[in-house]
């Protein structure tokens, strides 16, 4: 190795490709790199979480991900404002000593930044710059910030993730969810380019209920067991949504800045006051951390009801449809409710959906020179 300690400080707001091939550089020629991650308070994505995700891509033992808060103002030409920075940086440092993690002297700074070989020489370091035209990943934080879109492509999964705009299918039994969900899908996968990776979620509630009916028919040694025979509890809903809320992370960790989903933790927990009569404060504490940005309410109206043999029956259509919108509206949820049949049904899932996407995504302004 040719350094002992390397330092890498930035933002991270978010990270990206540029920020991935700046660490992997130093971890490639250092011992030892600390990668300080200086948040201001000001900054809408947290600390823990551009914490976690560079932690998740960086696994190399070498490489320590520390995070700082550092609130004080940009000034590159203020020597005060410099030290002030610098303090806060080596305070992060010090408390991995503080924790029992041996840390040497910063010997290398690794930035593309123009402030680079000033930082590194108030850290008496080598500065060792990494493609500072940024020609190998023509990217910034501030180009990801103006618009993710265009720079999807320099994302690591966990932040697509993060950033992927959630539309959510919600209705009653044999109102057209999973034919909308994969219809709407499609649509923007037939766009092309970062759109073809679009994916959709199937409800993972009506496997968990074969399964359940399985497990069931196994113990008793009666096959001929049925829906009507099954006993439900709070657990079995909850573990519905936590599964499909996993689900979803892994399809948006790999997808199109859209991410379609056929039920969500919200509608489980309309169906758990459905089957069991009460609330499920476990339910809605899976809805209440898993994001979403739209839901579409599949209305039964001008839609045949069809038993497949896994169905409550139409009688309870009506009624379950207007649990979901009561819902809707008081927690306000954005939502719309589509009627008719299926091309205007999927017409209006595409504008809301475009609406959604064409107001784009919001960051708080962070601490600017």
């Amino acid at each position: 190795m040719t350094y002992a300690h390397g330092l890498v400080i930035g933002k991270f707001y978010p990270p990206h490709a540029g920020h991935h091939h700046l660490i992997d550089v130093a971890a490639a020629s250092c011992a030892r790199v600390s990668v300080v991650v200086a948040a201001s308070s000001v900054e809408s994505i947290p600390l823990a979480l551009r914490t976690a995700w560079l932690r998740e891509t960086h696994e190399q033992p070498h490489v320590e991900i520390v995070p700082v808060v550092d609130d004080v103002e940009i000034d590159y030409e203020s020597d005060e404002i410099w030290s002030a920075h610098v303090a806060a940086f080596r305070a992060g440092l010090a408390m991995r000593s503080g924790l029992g993690v041996p840390v040497p002297p910063v010997d290398a700074v690794f930035s593309s930044e123009a402030y680079g070989p000033e930082l590194a020489e108030r850290f008496s370091a080598v500065h060792v710059p990494v493609d500072p035209p940024r020609d190998r990943f023509p990217v910034s934080g501030t180009a990801i910030r103006d618009d993710p879109v265009q720079n999807w492509e320099f994302l690591a999964p966990a932040v697509r993730a993060y950033l992927a705009r959630r539309v959510v299918l919600v209705g009653a039994e044999s109102t057209g969810t999973t034919t909308l969900a994969r219809a709407l899908a499609a649509h923007y996968a037939e766009r092309g380019g970062v759109w073809a990776a679009t994916r959709w979620v199937p409800e993972y509630g009506r496997t968990f209920t074969e399964e359940k009916l399985a497990a069931a028919r196994r113990a008793s040694g009666d096959p001929s067991l049925w829906l009507d025979d099954l006993v439900w509890e709070s657990a079995d809903f909850t573990r519905i949504a936590e599964h499909h809320a996993a689900l979803e992370d892994a399809a948006a960790r790999s997808g199109s800045p859209l991410l379609v989903c056929d039920t969500d933790a919200f509608a489980t927990a309309v169906w758990h006051e459905r089957y069991l009569g009460a609330p499920g404060p476990e339910v809605e504490a899976v809805h209440e951390r898993t994001p979403h940005h739209l839901w579409i309410l599949t209305s039964p109206e001008g839609i045949p009801f069809e038993q497949d043999g896994w169905r409550d029956g139409e009688s309870i259509r009506s009624w379950m449809s207007g649990r979901f919108e009561e819902e809707l509206q008081k927690r306000g949820l954005p939502h719309i409710t589509v009627t008719g049949p299926h091309e205007h049904r999927l017409a209006a899932a595409v504008a809301a959906t475009d609406d959604l996407l064409t107001k784009g995504w919001t960051f708080n302004t962070p601490l600017t020179p």
